[in-house]
């Protein structure tokens, strides 16, 4: 009886740990690009969120992308990052937009 219970609780485990490990299991992927910006668009000085477009230097894809940190709002509205500089990113997909989740020049800044 209770080679079956602990079986059985070996199961249960084995069957939660695949559905938690599962690639659907995920709420959104993470993309990584590296690109050139294009376009630059911030809502005011004291603007929360700040959308901006790149150009992959792999596939030539235009990627448009929402920047909310505030670290990255601030290089945007100083012009330490400005059209034309490359930049590694990483975004997921939230509601239909690309939400930026790491977004720093491949030079460093």
């Amino acid at each position: 009886m209770k080679r079956f219970a602990i079986a059985s609780m070996l199961f249960i485990v084995a069957v939660a740990a695949a559905g938690f490990l599962s690639p659907g299991a995920a709420s959104a992927e993470e993309i990584k690009l590296v690109g050139v910006i294009t376009k630059i668009e911030i809502a005011g000085p004291d603007a929360t969120t700040a959308s901006a477009t790149l150009k992959d230097i792999k596939t030539d894809a235009v990627v448009t992308v929402i920047v909310n940190d505030e670290l990255t709002l601030d290089k945007f509205k100083d012009h330490r990052i400005v059209t034309g500089d490359e930049i590694r990113l990483k975004y997921e997909v939230k509601d239909g937009k690309n939400v930026s989740k790491y977004f720093r020049k491949t030079a460093g800044c």
